[in-house]
């Protein structure tokens, strides 16, 4: 061999190393934000395979079908007549000569950063974002040969629509209308040169419907009223264009009307928006003069969107990487995270929650159900109606994420219902307090569909007829759980709050002690307790006594308030708070093959759906977990609990991936939150479901974002662990917030600790670290 020959071996030999080394370095490395954008190169299929877009209170499904761009758009707070949550329409976008010919060179992506679309094929690129600080659309087209455009707006809504059978689920009467149900045709017309659309809601609606039906008209000129003259719509308009007329087909078995606008010369640059306004009037003109004054007022600020998504990103995030494949299982759960996050940050400021049934994300219904062939209208449980269970997951993991401003949507929706939840109690029960049920319509009353039509006649007119929801009170309480803990996480002022908190706790004070006396002389047991009866364990286990989610939420919500909130309180309801917690009773246990248990409750009837109220004191309560007591006895339940164990699943708004991670259950929490947060069945990882619910499933991902949040960090007192229950071998870097002010940022590379950040600084004291350590050993903290 020659001296050349051998050198050029040796070099060979160290380039391979150099290579292998970099592989390895590379497959250890951590993702960072644009590793998990949505790179799609091929077009879609139909709407089911879109990719979500939104800002502010705006949701849009975007995909390129057959060469032509598509995208349906929402809006918080779009309620008709009967409550269904109305999409705002479909956009068709054409271009000529068609730059979208197959699928060659085809690139779709979501760039999470600047929350926005780009779509690009042979040399063209259209740009689609959504205005953050202004209800606005935008929509631009770059390419390198001057194009003609057609962009039209599409409506289903053209005429009236008859609602029959299951397609009632979509809206407040479900299961039973009571007569001939119409979703009414939109106003939409061609006006200087744009295409103007909107829904103004007939004069009755579900709200006097409901008010009648549950003998609440003695007080209804008193109650709130979101339905009424309820406008809502918009504007599609554009530079160089003008109205090209109207075209009708049909689109996933639903007919359709386009109105088309055309460019009126070929241009290398198109650009067009839509301007969406609600009002709620009794001027029936007032919608259109308001939404001309917008359109001629605006001005486009795309950098302080771009700027609100940097700061999105940066307050809060989870990582993960177990190797360099994106289809590795825990590479999935932080992409996922992302994603899911994401499509909650669409919703940051709506005037209504994200709904926990598809959010502004749903599409044609024969893509999650074939056999339900309805309008792009219909998810199913309802528009306007808010199931607690299921909303409060949506909720609960802004906490840890730091998005606090977000959850203002949810917490003063209940806050706008306070005076019709008490004019319940006082018109039925003639005491105080605030009465909300399990499933509540936006205007405070339970679902008429739920409540039952078919009621005997002198069956209490307060409560649902209903085997599911009869008694169940106690789901607000995780609201005002919420409210507290954004005091004692970033000490937001929540005075607002507290008389709502305390209504909610004196309505069972109060009832409690009413319904105790209708059965006897005494209106508290032999100790001086409530007499939780009957009662409800989440819609599982019904009418109990002493149900012990009822008992955790209220033992937890009045020690919260004179602990975060007693300064800002009068001495009366101060000594008030302190005698009720006094009659508060106390948790119930049970033994089981020889384990001592949690209890659902000290006696109940019958079961009826399948959650596990008995490890809500773990959470969403956390009296239970590491480093609190009877930690064994929790962990019992999980392991022996017979309809714990039968329930088991990571499915919707099944929370055992949760419950695993808050009792450091490093390898079930493992389990079940892979499962959780895998990618969905559908082209967008994130769109779960329909589990339990609907597509997207958004319970299902927040259950999700909070079992991983769990698992990297939970506090105890003034004690932060982090890694309560990770495995080791899991490569992670998440930055999460925790109580007083606290921001954490951690990274775990090949089971060492390469950063740990704290801020204060002076809290970096307060951290534990958990990586691997024994079940035993958490057993041992305190």
């Amino acid at each position: 061999m020659t001296i050349k020959t051998k050198k050029m071996s040796s070099l060979k030999k160290i380039i391979s190393i150099l290579l292998l080394i970099l592989s390895l370095s590379v497959q250890a490395q951590l993702p960072v934000l644009e590793n998990y954008n949505q790179i799609w190169t091929t077009q879609s299929n139909n709407s089911s395979e879109s990719m979500p877009l939104g800002g502010g209170d705006i949701g849009a499904n975007v995909w390129v079908e057959k060469g032509d761009l598509y995208f349906y758009f929402s809006r918080s707070g779009t309620f008709d007549e009967h409550n269904t949550l109305l999409k705002l329409g479909r956009v068709k976008l054409s271009l000529s000569p068609n730059p979208f010919q197959g699928n060659e060179g085809f690139k779709q992506e979501l760039q999470l950063k600047n929350g926005s679309i780009n779509i690009s094929q042979n040399g063209t690129t259209i740009k689609l974002w959504v205005d953050v600080f202004h209800p606005v659309i935008h929509v631009e087209v770059a390419s390198k040969n001057p194009s003609q455009m057609k962009v039209a707006y599409e409506s289903w809504r053209y005429k009236n629509r008859a609602s029959l059978g299951k397609a009632n689920n979509a809206n407040s009467y479900k299961w039973a209308p009571q007569g001939e149900i119409f979703t009414f045709k939109d106003s939409i017309s061609f006006e200087k040169n744009g295409v103007q659309f909107y829904h103004r809601n007939r004069a009755n609606t579900v709200f006097d419907v409901a008010v009648k039906q549950q003998k609440m008209e003695s007080v209804k000129e008193q109650m709130l009223n979101p339905l009424a003259n309820l406008t809502f719509g918009g504007k599609l308009f554009g530079v160089n264009l003008i109205a090209d007329g109207t075209y009708t087909g049909i689109y996933q078995d639903t007919d359709f009307k386009g109105y088309q606008l055309k460019t009126v010369k070929a241009s290398k640059k198109h650009q067009f928006q839509i301007q969406l306004h609600s009002n709620q009037s009794a001027d029936a003109g007032l919608w259109k003069q308001e939404l001309q004054k917008q359109i001629v007022n605006y001005k486009k600020d795309e950098k302080k969107t771009i700027s609100w998504w940097h700061n999105f990103w940066n307050r809060s995030f989870i990582y993960t990487q177990k190797g360099k494949s994106e289809t590795d299982s825990v590479y999935q759960m932080g992409q996922n995270y992302q994603l899911f996050r994401y499509m909650l940050g669409c919703n940051a400021y709506g005037k209504y929650p994200t709904k926990f049934n598809g959010g502004l994300f749903t599409v044609d219904p024969v893509f999650t159900n074939k056999d339900l062939n309805f309008t792009p209208d219909f998810r199913n449980w309802g528009g306007g109606t808010m199931t607690a269970q299921n909303q409060r997951l949506v909720y609960f993991p802004m906490l840890k994420s730091g998005d606090f401003d977000m959850m203002t949507s949810q917490l003063d929706y209940y806050l706008s219902l306070q005076k019709n939840a008490e004019l319940r109690s006082q018109v039925y029960w003639k005491h105080n307090g605030a009465s909300f049920t399990e499933q509540l319509e936006n205007f405070g009353l339970p679902n008429p569909a739920e409540y039952e039509w078919k009621r005997p006649a002198d069956y209490d007119p307060g409560m649902e007829y209903n085997a599911w929801l009869e008694y169940e009170w106690d789901t607000v309480l995780e609201f005002c759980q919420m409210m507290l803990q954004q005091k004692n996480y970033v000490a937001t002022d929540i005075k607002k709050y507290n008389p709502f908190i305390l209504s909610c706790l004196r309505f069972f004070d109060e009832h409690y002690q009413y319904l105790a006396k209708q059965r006897g002389r005494k209106a508290l047991d032999g100790d001086g307790k409530l007499v939780l009866y009957p009662g409800s364990g989440a819609e599982t286990y019904k009418m109990t006594y002493n149900a012990n989610s009822t008992i955790s939420a209220l033992k937890v919500i009045t020690e919260q308030l004179l602990m975060l909130s007693e300064n800002d309180l009068s001495k009366e309801e101060v000594d008030y708070l302190k005698a009720f917690q006094n009659r508060i009773p106390a948790l119930n246990f049970r033994e089981i093959d020889g384990h001592k248990t949690l209890a659902p409750a000290k006696l109940w009837e019958r079961i009826n759906n399948s959650e596990v109220p008995q490890l809500y004191s773990v959470f969403p309560w956390k009296i239970h977990g590491l480093g609190k007591a009877d930690l064994d006895i929790a962990q019992n339940t999980w392991y022996f609990d017979t309809d714990a164990l039968k329930f088991r699943s990571h499915v919707g708004w099944k929370q055992d991936n949760i419950f695993a991670a808050r009792l450091g259950l490093t390898k079930e929490a493992a389990k079940y939150n892979l499962l959780k947060m895998a990618n969905s069945e559908r082209r967008f990882p994130a769109f779960w479901g329909p589990g339990f619910d609907w597509v997207p499933d958004h319970n299902w991902g927040g259950s999700g974002m909070i079992g991983m949040q769990e698992m990297l960090l939970q506090t105890n007192g003034d004690t932060i662990y982090i890694f309560p229950a990770w495995p080791k071998d899991w490569n992670v870097h998440f930055k999460l917030h925790a109580a007083k002010n606290t921001v954490v940022e951690v990274k775990l590379e090949n089971g060492k600790l390469t950063l740990l950040e704290v801020f204060p600084k002076e809290r970096k004291q307060d951290i534990i670290n958990l990586l691997g350590m024994s079940a035993a050993d958490k057993l041992q903290l305190k």
